[in-house]
């Protein structure tokens, strides 16, 4: 559409040279403003053009007429706004009509409109020059047919700043710098004004075109870093840190062949590294070894590579020879048809095309010749230069050469067998080591178990002889008891023995009745109980406190659930969770102060011996 545009517009240039009106004349100017129907603005003494020059037959009122309105080249759709010319065409511009304003291009004569430089990212234009009666509505619809308005900032005086959604639309409203703005057909000067449009520089189009900027960068680092990452060599692998265990997995995989080249890598980064001391010597020597005995294979391998290449070039040879055989036999055919006895009988395209392969098979044989040729050449030189040494010189120098290389390799494996038989040697020094340390270790061990198994011994003896001690004190006391019992009862019994001779003595002498004489009896026996009841309570006097007695319960209720019986550190384990102050001599005192409720059993052997503590209260009242 753009095209169309300027190519009318081009056309209608055509047409004003055509009628003799060169734009570039003032008087064919105002001639065209008069037939507009308009007074000429900007040409300031100009008079008004006569009839006589103007286009005959134009009507001025025949777009009203015909209600055709003007073609207005800022009318979006059309695109009439052509873009900014090149330097070294003229710019022509035309009236453009709006629904409130008419805007009249300056004299063409007149030098451009300056403007300042572009501030990066422009979308604001600065608009001077508006008339005074201009509204915001206006300027919009005068400014919104260069593209999509985002904000106008309208002054009181006579200017405005407008912004636009992209920055190609700022190059269409500088299209319009320089424009006469009148309003509607009003001649004052309030209505009309000389349109001046210039960049405007604004922090928002400096913001978003520094974020544009930003994102631009980012994505070139971004895209450079996918670029490096692409063309940057794979890294290593990773090496493990030195210890015993990996060096005996790395000495197993040198003597492998399918793991030899990954573990020499590692081996080579221990010892840049520094891993080598008097202690891993022997290691990283046994190490060094096993690398070493892979040069043998290496020239065994070479040498095998050799023979197969070798046998390569036989077999390329002798393919070779018979494919040449095949050429000179299909050379024999050509030549045998092209004899007169068979040429005869051939057409001419016939012949042509047999001569033809022939010079084809010929050429081809003969490459083939050559190849094979160079190829014996070579061989024969190389035979030359290994045997066919006629002075004397030479055979020295190789019968030296050879005791030289056979002198080398003798040598080399003299030092791979006195290397062998030192890594053997260092190997045997080692496990001689190992073994000693295992039969001192294993004798240390005997002698510690002896040693705890003679502790624990003597810890059972103490433990027995020490409750052997307290059942001894614990008879002893029973024994004094018994004899203070003993003691008393006969003491009751000499009192007892002389009321009842009193009695006897005083019934004998008053005469009192059977009566009294029970009353004496029932006495004695009362005295006897009671007597009965103090020895019990004198007993009894282990129990100081009713927090023992609690302890007695709890401590019979554990053992009553453990019939096996249990030591005193479970035993006290148990009661510190119920008092945490209490102490396992606390409760072992307790215990050896009740023989009747509790005892003391020894179970197990040797060092799995154990003093464990059983409740036997119910065994003494089966008992009794």
């Amino acid at each position: 559409m753009m095209a169309a545009a300027a190519d009318g517009l081009g056309s209608i240039a055509i047409d004003t040279t055509q009628l003799n009106m060169s734009v570039t004349d003032p008087s064919a100017w105002a001639t065209a403003m008069n037939n507009l129907g308009m007074v000429p603005v900007g040409l300031p003494g100009q008079q008004l053009v006569s009839d006589s020059i103007c286009v005959p037959g134009f009507d001025p009122g025949l777009n009203m007429m015909t209600g055709i309105t003007p073609i207005n080249p800022m009318m979006p759709g059309l695109g009439l706004v052509p873009p900014p010319p090149p330097t070294e065409v003229a710019v022509i511009k035309e009236i453009i009509h709006c629904k409130s304003c008419t805007l009249f291009p300056q004299n063409p004569n007149l030098p451009p409109p300056s403007t300042r430089e572009r501030p990066p990212g422009c979308k604001t234009v600065f608009v001077g020059g508006l008339p005074e009666n201009a509204t915001e509505e206006i300027i919009q619809e005068v400014f919104e047919q260069c593209g999509d308005i985002t904000a106008i900032r309208k002054s009181k005086k006579n200017f405005c700043h407008i912004r636009f959604a992209e920055e190609f639309m700022v190059d269409k409203a500088i299209y319009l710098s320089g424009y006469r703005m009148r309003l509607g057909s009003s001649t004052d000067k309030k209505d009309s004004g000389r349109l001046h449009v210039d960049f405007a520089q604004a922090r928002d189009d400096f913001y978003e075109w520094e974020c544009k900027q930003r994102m631009r960068a980012r994505e070139e680092r971004h895209r450079r870093k996918l670029e490096e990452d692409r063309l940057r060599p794979p890294s290593p692998p990773a090496i493990m840190h030195y210890s015993e265990h990996e060096a005996t997995l790395l000495a197993e995989k040198l003597k492998d062949d399918s793991k030899f080249s990954e573990a020499i890598t590692v081996l080579l980064s221990w010892i840049e590294r520094g891993e080598v001391n008097r202690r891993s010597a022997n290691q990283f020597y046994s190490m060094v070894q096993s690398a070493n005995s892979h040069v043998r294979r290496l020239m065994n391998e070479k040498a095998t590579h050799e023979q197969e290449m070798e046998e390569a070039k036989e077999n390329f040879k002798n393919a070779l020879t018979g494919i040449l055989t095949q050429f000179e036999q299909i050379v024999a055919v050509f030549n045998a048809s092209t004899r007169q006895k068979a040429w005869d009988h051939f057409s001419k395209a016939q012949r042509k095309n047999i001569d033809i392969w022939r010079k084809h098979s010929e050429e081809l044989r003969n490459a083939q010749s050559e190849q094979l040729m160079g190829i014996r050449r070579e061989e024969e030189m190389e035979m030359s230069d290994d045997e066919n040494c006629d002075s004397p010189t030479k055979k020295m120098r190789v019968d030296e050469s050879a005791l030289a290389a056979q002198a080398y390799a003798l040598k080399e494996e003299n030092d791979s067998l006195r290397w062998q038989l030192d890594a053997y040697r260092n190997e045997v020094e080692l496990l001689k080591q190992e073994k000693e340390q295992l039969f001192r270790t294993e004798d240390n061990l005997t002698k510690d178990q002896q040693l705890r198994f003679l502790q624990q011994t003597m810890q059972g003896m103490q433990q027995q002889l020490l409750t052997i001690q307290e059942e001894l004190n614990n008879k002893k006391s029973e024994l004094e008891q018994a004899k203070e019992e003993q003691s008393h009862t006969q003491a009751l019994l000499k009192v007892l023995q002389e009321q009842f001779k009193g009695t006897k003595e005083l019934v004998e002498t008053n005469g009192h009745s059977h009566e009294d004489a029970n009353e004496v009896n029932v006495l004695t026996v009362a005295l006897v109980n009671q007597d009965r009841e103090n020895n019990i309570e004198k007993r009894s006097q282990g129990l100081k406190s009713e927090k023992e007695a609690l302890l007695i319960g709890i401590i019979s209720t554990f053992l009553h659930v453990h019939p096996f019986g249990a030591n005193i550190e479970y035993l006290w384990s148990y009661m510190q969770q119920l008092d945490s102050k209490i102490s396992a001599s606390e409760i072992e005192m307790l215990l050896m102060r009740l023989p009747r409720m509790f005892k003391q059993e020894f179970t197990g052997v040797g060092a799995t011996l154990e003093k464990r503590w059983k409740l036997c209260a119910f065994e003494g009242i089966k008992t009794t």
